[in-house]
C-alpha cells in the first residue's frame, strides 16, 4: 500500500488566506474523526498542508480512520503545520466573517481575522503520521440513496465497543447491488441499493465502522454521487470514500460476522398495516409510563392496534389506533425505545409488521402498495419481549 507522505517545504513559514466559512467548515469536518482519547498527543492535531496550486489540505488520521478535506485558499508560502485539532475548529467557527491570515512564527501558528488574533502551538510534524490514500476504485454510489440506507441501517448497529464486531455494517457487494445489513443481538436491519460499479463482476463482503458510515452518509451528500474505493487483499484492509473534496479512509474490521440474514423468515402469514406516524406518535405516548426495561404491550385485533404499559401498582397507558389485520388476532411486546427507532428508520406513509408467532421477531418494513417486499424494501426485525399476562 502507498500512502501519502508530508511535503517538508525549505524554511519556516507557512503563509495562506482563506475564506472563513471555508476553514471553519473543513476543520469541523476533519476534526469530527479526531480520537476523544488519542494515544499520543499528536493525534489529537489535525494537519495543514497548504500547497503552492491554491490547496489547503486539513487532515487527520488515528492509524485506523483518516479524513481529508481539500478547499481552495491564497497560498503565499506553502508547507505543512500540526496544531490541536478541536481548539482549531472551535476557534474558526467564532471568527467574525472576514478572510481568514494564517501563518507560522517559529513553532506557532498564528491566525488572524479582522481585529481577532489567536496563537497555537504547534506540534512536531515528523511525529504526526503519514496518511494512507485511497484504494483503488471500486464504484459509485448515489450520495442521498447511500445516506438514506446507511442511517437506516445504522439503527440496529451495536454500540458495545467490547464487540467490535455488532458495531460493524456487513457490507456485501454483488454485481450492482450493495446490500447493508447490522445487528445488535436484539433487532437486525438491512436494506439494499444499486450503484455504478467499476467492475459489474464484483462480488466482495466487508465489514466496516457504523460510525465511519454514518460520518460519510451525514457529509458527503453535496456533489450528488460519492466514490467509494476498497483494498481486501494483503495487508491491511481499507474502505474510502470520497465527494466533494472530502476523502476518508478506514480499516475494514476483520472477524466472522454471526449468520443473521436466515433470521428473516421467508413468509409473514400474519401482518398488520398502520399509519407510521400515528404508531410513532402513539407509541412515544404510552411508553411514558413503561419502567426501565419493561416493554409497552400491542394487541392487534381487525381494525385496530391496542397500545399498553404499565400494570398493577404502576402508572399505566392505553390507547387505540386504526390497523388492518391480515390473519390471526395477535398480542406482543416490545422494548419501547428499539420499536420507536425502527419505526423512524421505516421512512414510509404505512408500516408493515409481519408476524410468524407472538414470541418470534417481528418484521417492520415500509409499505406502499401491495404487500410483496421487493428490491430497496428496508427490513427491521426485533426481538420480542416476555411479559405478565
Amino acid at each position: 500500500m502507498t500512502y501519502l507522505t508530508h511535503t517538508i517545504y525549505e524554511g519556516t513559514t507557512v503563509k495562506f488566506r482563506v475564506d472563513r466559512d471555508v476553514l471553519a467548515e473543513a476543520v469541523a469536518w476533519t476534526a469530527r474523526s479526531l480520537p476523544a482519547r488519542p494515544p499520543v498527543p499528536v493525534l489529537a492535531g489535525v494537519l495543514l498542508s497548504a500547497a503552492d496550486d491554491g490547496t489547503l489540505t486539513v487532515s487527520s488520521f488515528d492509524y485506523d480512520v483518516s479524513a481529508r478535506n481539500e478547499v481552495p485558499a491564497a497560498v503565499s508560502i506553502g508547507g505543512v503545520v500540526v496544531v490541536q485539532g478541536q481548539m482549531l475548529a472551535q476557534i474558526a467557527k467564532s471568527l467574525p466573517n472576514k478572510p481568514v491570515d494564517v501563518e507560522l512564527e517559529g513553532t506557532r501558528l498564528a491566525i488572524t481575522c479582522g481585529a481577532s488574533r489567536f496563537v497555537l502551538h504547534t506540534m512536531p510534524t515528523d511525529d504526526y503520521p503519514t496518511l494512507p490514500e485511497m484504494p483503488d476504485a471500486a464504484g459509485t454510489v448515489d450520495a442521498g440513496a447511500f445516506n438514506e440506507a446507511v442511517l437506516q441501517v445504522t439503527t440496529a448497529a451495536g454500540r458495545d465497543e467490547t464487540l467490535p464486531l455488532l458495531t460493524g455494517v456487513r457490507m456485501e457487494i454483488e454485481g450492482e447491488r450493495i446490500t447493508l445489513m447490522a445487528t445488535d443481538r436484539y433487532r437486525l436491519a438491512l436494506k439494499e441499493l444499486s450503484w455504478t460499479p467499476a467492475d459489474t463482476s464484483i462480488s466482495t463482503v466487508v465489514l466496516v465502522r457504523g460510525k465511519t458510515l454514518s460520518d460519510v452518509a451525514k457529509s458527503m451528500t453535496s456533489a450528488g454521487t460519492i466514490d467509494v474505493s476498497l483494498q481486501t487483499d494483503g495487508g491491511k484492509q481499507i474502505i474510502g470514500f470520497e465527494s466533494g473534496g472530502r476523502h476518508t479512509t478506514s480499516q475494514l474490521i476483520e472477524g466472522d460476522y454471526p449468520p443473521v440474514r436466515r433470521l428473516f423468515p421467508d413468509s409473514t402469514p400474519t401482518f398488520a398495516v398502520a399509519k407510521t406516524a400515528d404508531l410513532i406518535n402513539s407509541a412515544r405516548r404510552v411508553a411514558l409510563v413503561a419502567e426501565r426495561n419493561t416493554p409497552i404491550r400491542l394487541t392487534f385485533t381487525d381494525g385496530q392496534v391496542t397500545l399498553e404499559a404499565g400494570q398493577g401498582d404502576e402508572a399505566q397507558a392505553s390507547e387505540v389506533i386504526e390497523a388492518s389485520l391480515t390473519g390471526d388476532e395477535i398480542t406482543t411486546a416490545f422494548n419501547p425505545a428499539l420499536f420507536l427507532e425502527g419505526l423512524n428508520a421505516v421512512g414510509t406513509e404505512n408500516v408493515r409488521l409481519g408476524f410468524t408467532h407472538p414470541s418470534k421477531p417481528v418484521l417492520l418494513s415500509g409499505r406502499n402498495d401491495g404487500d410483496e417486499i421487493e428490491f430497496g424494501r428496508f427490513l427491521y426485525l426485533l426481538m420480542p419481549i416476555r411479559f405478565a399476562s
